[in-house]
């Protein structure tokens, strides 16, 4: 059975690559410019699943795909992690000098914000999808106009490379996320990962004691994001990842949890994709 997966961006698009990588089966990934659109794909089952970036080695969470995923009652079945090498690109006999703009992802031009300190005179525009601006390009013959985009993306759309790895930090990883209507039906001594997410009351030392809490019970915190609750003024709702060699550890931990914080939620189990 093929499975068909929701994915922000075009053929050649870091979430492409993912999609790719993570499937053993045959998978059809079917392409949306916003995660917006690619959640509801999910939601209105036009899709099987959903990859969305949650966060990035340099620019840190994607703030907006921790509420989409926790909103619309998403669970987080995996993860992946790419190495995401950004390259400039653009129609050939073209060099960096002849380039007067760039249009690429705001996540993608502020990982490469360095580079294009020593080029000035390179106007950079926000847009949608790296892969999609490659498309573009070479659509419209666009002369003067690159993108930041994978080699993939150069290959698909024919575009000459300008300049490889242009982001600031060489090792640069994203985290992107598997979702699903419903929740993991991988076995329990496989699961040694979990997303949660709850909500505390604004007293004093109470984020500390529900840390001490996983810390007691063997858990190993490896994210944790707070989110402004809109309807509450300065209260704030927690996004925790946690591991754990154990999964017995894991539900200890959740049944106290539950009673000490309010709103308590799983997100998702799943297997760490770091072992």
């Amino acid at each position: 059975m093929i499975t068909t997966v929701g994915i922000q961006g075009i053929k050649g698009s870091f979430h492409h690559i993912v999609s790719q990588q993570y499937f053993e089966s045959c998978v059809e990934a079917i392409p949306f410019l916003s995660f917006d659109d690619t959640v509801d794909s999910l939601l209105n089952k036009k899709t099987n699943a959903a990859i969305m970036a949650i966060e990035n080695s340099i620019a840190g969470s994607i703030i907006s795909n921790y509420a989409l995923i926790d909103n619309n009652n998403l669970h987080i079945v995996g993860e992946h992690y790419l190495d995401i090498q950004h390259n400039l690109m653009a129609l050939p006999n073209q060099t960096i000098k002849d380039i007067k703009e760039v249009y690429s992802h705001p996540m993608a031009l502020l990982q490469c914000k360095v580079f294009f300190k020593n080029h000035p005179h390179i106007k950079l525009i926000e847009d949608k999808d790296t892969a999609e601006v490659a498309e573009r390009i070479q659509k419209k013959q666009l002369k003067g106009v690159a993108a930041i985009a994978s080699k993939l993306a150069a290959q698909i759309f024919e575009l000459n490379i300008l300049a490889q790895s242009i982001q600031t930090i060489k090792e640069n990883e994203t985290r992107f996320v598997i979702v699903k209507r419903s929740n993991s039906t991988i076995l329990e001594n496989q699961i040694n990962k979990a997303s949660i997410k709850f909500e505390l009351d604004h007293k004093r030392g109470s984020l500390a004691t529900i840390l001490n809490v996983m810390s007691d019970c063997k858990l190993n915190l490896t994210k944790i994001q707070s989110l402004p609750k809109i309807e509450t003024p300065w209260q704030y709702a927690f996004f925790v990842d946690v591991t754990f060699e154990n999964y017995k550890d894991f539900q200890k931990a959740k049944a106290v949890m539950t009673i000490m914080a309010t709103h308590f939620k799983i997100l998702g189990q799943y297997k760490n994709a770091k072992n």
